[in-house]
C-alpha cells in the first residue's frame, strides 16, 4: 500500500540540512552539468540572429545572473514566490524561435520588452491556475512542446553548416557527428551517473574534433578578461513599440504559457522525488514555482537576455543523488551568480563551434519532441484528444513552413503571428479545447455557504441530478453518500465563522461521465489533503478519530478521489461508478 511505501533513495528531504561538504558537492555537480545548456541556448540565438559579440557577452552574463538568483528563489520560497524545492532555473530553449524572430525583425530592445510583458501573463496564470485547468490540459501542452521542436529544428539544421569561409568541407560534418554520436550514445547506453554528464562530454568531444580544423576560437578566449561586467552592451527596453512588437506579442505569450505548463510538470515531479513517503501533489508548491519562473522571465527581460524556465534535469539529479535539500539549490544559485562575473569561463562556452552546438541541441530537441508525445499519450488518448493533437500539430507545421495559404498572409501582422508554428498550432489547440468544453455534457452547479445548511442542500442537488440522468434510487443514494462524506472530509477541523463575513463558499458541479458521475467540490480551505488521508488509512478496523469514518466511507464508495490544493482554493474531484 502507499501507506507502507518508503523511497529509500531519498537521503535528504527539502527541509533537512545535509553536511556542508555533501551540499557543496551536490551543488557544484549540478552547476557543472547545467552551465553548458544555460549558455549555449543564448549563444545559439545570438548567432542565428547575427548579433555582435559584445551583446552576446552581455546576454550570457545576464542569463547566468538571473538563473542563479531565480534558482535561489525556488529553493528559499519567499511568500508565494518559489517552490521550496531544488528546481534549477536556466535559459529556455522553447524561446529560441521567437527570440530569433524578435531580434531579426525589431532588435534586442524590442525582444526585451516582449519578454517583460509576456512574463506578466505567467504571474496571472500562477494566480488563477485553478481556473485554467480545463483549457491548458496535458494535450495542449504536449502538442505545443512537440511544435517547439518542429519549429526550432529548421533553424538548428542551418547552424550545422555555420562555419567560416575557407573551412575544410568535412569539418562541420565531423564535429557535428562526433558530438551527436557521443551524446546519443551516452543517453542510450551510458550508466545513469554518466547520462547526466552527456551534454558536457559530447560538447567536449565535438570541440576536440573541431579544433584541428580551426573552428574553435581560442583567440576570443585569450582576449576575454577574467573578471568583468559588460554593462555597456545592455540593450535597454523599447518604450515605443512598433507593429512588430504587437505582431510578435501573441507568440511570446503562447510560448510563455507553454513554458509555464512545463514548469507545472516539473513542480509536480519534484515533489514526487523529494520525499521518502509519497504525498499528494501540493499545487501551492506549483504556484510558487510558476511565480519564481515568472520572476525569472521578468528579470531576463529587464536584463535583455533569453527568458528562464525550470530544468527537468532537477528531477533527474534529485533521483540520482538522493539529495533534495533546499541548501543545495541555494549553493547552486550562488555558484551561477559568481560565475556570471568571470567572463572568461563563459567565453570557453561561447567559443563552441556552431556545428557542435547544433548537434547537441538536435539530440535535446529530439528528446523534447518525444516528451511532448509522452505528455499527450499519458493523459489518455481518445479520438477527441487525438484530433486536437494531430490537427493542431500539423496546422502549426504547415504555417511554420509556409505551406498553408502563404500568399493570403502577406508581410504584415498575420504573417508574423501565424507564421510561427507554435503560435498557430497553440491557437488551434486552445480553440478546439474550448469547443470541447462548451459542447461537453452540461454541468449542473450548486453554490452554497459552507456551513451546517450545506448538507441538506447538497443531498437535494445530487438526488435531482441523478433523477435527471435516469439513474435508479440505489445509485442516487450512493451518489448522495459520496457527496456527504466528501463534504464532511473537507470540513473536518474547519469551523465556519458565526457571522456572514469571511464565510467560506462551496461550489459543487456534477456531470455524467462514462456511465457514472463526476463531482467537483470547490472551496477555500487550508486543511490536510484528502488524497494523503485516504492513502494512509490503515487496514485495521480500529478507528481512533471519528473523522476517519468519513474518509473510510469515501474511499469505499468513490472510484477515484483527486484533491488539488491551490492558494486560496481547494478542488476535490470525485468519480462514482454506476449504471443507469
Amino acid at each position: 500500500m502507499a501507506a507502507t511505501y518508503v523511497n529509500e533513495n531519498v537521503r535528504y528531504e527539502p527541509d533537512e540540512i545535509p553536511p556542508a561538504p555533501v551540499a557543496i558537492g551536490a551543488g557544484a555537480q549540478a552547476a557543472a552539468i547545467i552551465l553548458a545548456p544555460v549558455v549555449i541556448s543564448v549563444v545559439i540565438v545570438m548567432r542565428i540572429a547575427g548579433q555582435p559579440n559584445d551583446y552576446m557577452a552581455w546576454a550570457v552574463f545576464a542569463a547566468l545572473l538571473v538563473s542563479g538568483v531565480t534558482t535561489i528563489m525556488q529553493a528559499v520560497r519567499v511568500g508565494r514566490i518559489g517552490a521550496g524545492h531544488v528546481l534549477i532555473m536556466g535559459t529556455s530553449g522553447a524561446f529560441i524561435a521567437v527570440c530569433v524572430a524578435a531580434l531579426v525583425e525589431a532588435g534586442p530592445a524590442t525582444m526585451a520588452s516582449l519578454i517583460v510583458i509576456s512574463s506578466l501573463f505567467q504571474f496571472a496564470l500562477a494566480f488563477r491556475l485553478s481556473l485554467l485547468r480545463r483549457i491548458f490540459t496535458p494535450v495542449v501542452s504536449g502538442t505545443v512542446i512537440m511544435l517547439i521542436a518542429a519549429t526550432v529544428f529548421p533553424i538548428v539544421f542551418d547552424t550545422l553548416t555555420d562555419v567560416p569561409d575557407g573551412t575544410a568541407t568535412g569539418a562541420a560534418p565531423a564535429a557535428a557527428l562526433a558530438t551527436m554520436v557521443t551524446v546519443a550514445g551516452l543517453v542510450l547506453r551510458g550508466p545513469s551517473s554518466l547520462r547526466l554528464w552527456s551534454p558536457v562530454i559530447g560538447i567536449a568531444v565535438g570541440c576536440a574534433v573541431a579544433a584541428p580544423y580551426g573552428l574553435y576560437d581560442v583567440q576570443h578566449i585569450l582576449e576575454t578578461p577574467w573578471v568583468g561586467v559588460p554593462i555597456a552592451s545592455w540593450p535597454g527596453l523599447d518604450v515605443t513599440p512598433g507593429h512588430e512588437f504587437w505582431a510578435l506579442l501573441p507568440a511570446f505569450v503562447v510560448v510563455t504559457l507553454v513554458g509555464a505548463i512545463e514548469t507545472v510538470g516539473d513542480g509536480v515531479a519534484i515533489q514526487r522525488v523529494s520525499r521518502r513517503r509519497p504525498r499528494a501533489t501540493d499545487f501551492r508548491v506549483v504556484q510558487g514555482a510558476l511565480n519564481a519562473d515568472g520572476m525569472g522571465n521578468l528579470l531576463s527581460g529587464l536584463g535583455g537576455t533569453l527568458p528562464n524556465t525550470t530544468y527537468s534535469t532537477s528531477i533527474s539529479l534529485a533521483e540520482v543523488t538522493g539529495i533534495a535539500a533546499r541548501r543545495v539549490g541555494v549553493i547552486l544559485g550562488v555558484i551561477f551568480v559568481v560565475l556570471a562575473f568571470f567572463p572568461k569561463i563563459a567565453a570557453v562556452l561561447i567559443a563552441i563551434p556552431g556545428p557542435v552546438a547544433a548537434a547537441y541541441v538536435t539530440v535535446l530537441l529530439g528528446l523534447l519532441f518525444v516528451q511532448g508525445m509522452k505528455i499527450v499519450v499519458q493523459d489518455g488518448l481518445d479520438h477527441r484528444k487525438a484530433a486536437v493533437a494531430g490537427v493542431s500539430f500539423w496546422i502549426g507545421v504547415g504555417f511554420q513552413n509556409q505551406w498553408i495559404f502563404p500568399d493570403l498572409l502577406g508581410e504584415g501582422f498575420l504573417s508574423v503571428l501565424l507564421g510561427n508554428g507554435m503560435t498557430s498550432g497553440a491557437i488551434v489547440a486552445v480553440i478546439m479545447m474550448v469547443f470541447l468544453e462548451l459542447t461537453a455534457p452540461r454541468r449542473r452547479r450548486l453554490s452554497v455557504r459552507f456551513d451546517e445548511n450545506a448538507l441538506p442542500q447538497l443531498g437535494e442537488f445530487l438526488r435531482g441530478f441523478a433523477s435527471k440522468n435516469g439513474w435508479n434510487d440505489s445509485f442516487a443514494e450512493r451518489l448522495v453518500l459520496v457527496g456527504e462524506e466528501t463534504l464532511a472530509s473537507m470540513s473536518a477541523g474547519h469551523d465556519a465563522p458565526a457571522n456572514g463575513h469571511g464565510a467560506r463558499r462551496l461550489v459543487v458541479t456534477a456531470r455524467s461521465a462514462g456511465g457514472g458521475a463526476e463531482l467537483e467540490f470547490v472551496s477555500a480551505t487550508e486543511g490536510e489533503n484528502l488524497e494523503d488521508r485516504l492513502a494512509y488509512l490503515g487496514e485495521t478496523p480500529d478507528i481512533q478519530d471519528g473523522r476517519e469514518i468519513s474518509f473510510r466511507l469515501l474511499r469505499h464508495y468513490a472510484s477515484a478521489v483527486h484533491h488539488q490544493k491551490y492558494h486560496g482554493v481547494d478542488i476535490v474531484t470525485v468519480n462514482v461508478e454506476g449504471s443507469r
